[in-house]
């Protein structure tokens, strides 16, 4: 990626991936995606030593760790600096933290993109203008693309993976949006090969990846009760 391109927290490319460019629509159900971003924020807190879990064991079910604060000094990013102050007293536990913590995180997370310029508001009117409808699209489709490339070359074993873009396979993966990153190749391997990329690196970003999953499926089952 050229030096002179920044690179966004993991949860802004996870919401970008988790979008149409073109329409804004969503790919996922809203609150999935917002699971998906919490874990996504908490997978950043842990890359920058800001937080440990507890040591998993074949006893305890995805996501029913305790995260722990590791270094109490600001990140600098209002969002992730939010989720480290859940934690700083709370000890939480991993799934619990990920269905509270990601209750209104799309729309903080959308709002932080749109502040930040890399989105920008289409007002869409409907009904003989009566009506009019809100979407949110990039203002450069750059962001977007440099995220799929990214995935494009661990699937393809062009590029080793960095811990980034390794746990941004996983949560790709898990949510089911490998069908939507346009590679030319069955769906159902490259998720295999994401998910076999994620599972190469650190154990506790495993764990929130499969939180993440745990809780998804807790959404969907509460869907049909």
């Amino acid at each position: 990626m050229p030096a002179s391109i920044p690179r966004l927290p993991l949860r802004d490319d996870l919401f970008l991936l988790g979008h149409d460019d073109d329409t804004g629509h969503l790919h996922v159900h809203r609150q999935a995606l917002a699971l998906g971003l919490a874990g996504a924020v908490l997978i950043d807190l842990y890359l920058a030593g800001r937080v440990t879990l507890d040591l998993n064991d074949e006893a305890r079910a995805a996501g029913h760790q305790r995260i722990h604060p590791h270094i109490d000094r600001p990140v600098g990013d209002l969002i992730a600096d939010a989720a480290a102050a859940t934690i700083r007293n709370a000890h939480p536990l991993l799934r619990m933290w990920l269905r509270g913590f990601s209750d209104d995180l799309y729309d903080r997370t959308r709002a932080g993109l749109f502040a930040g310029g890399i989105l920008r508001q289409h007002t869409q009117r409907r009904l003989g203008g009566l009506i009019r409808a809100h979407t949110y699209l990039p203002t450069d489709s750059k962001w977007a693309v440099l995220a799929r490339s990214r995935l494009r070359y661990l699937a393809t074993g062009h590029e080793q993976p960095n811990n980034h873009t390794a746990a941004l396979a996983g949560l790709v993966a898990d949510l089911g949006l490998t069908h939507h990153l346009y590679l030319d190749d069955d769906t159902t391997t490259l998720a295999a090969r994401l998910k076999a990329v994620a599972a190469q690196h650190h154990q506790p970003v495993r764990d929130i990846i499969a939180a993440v999953d745990a809780a998804i499926g807790d959404l969907a089952t509460a869907a049909y009760r």
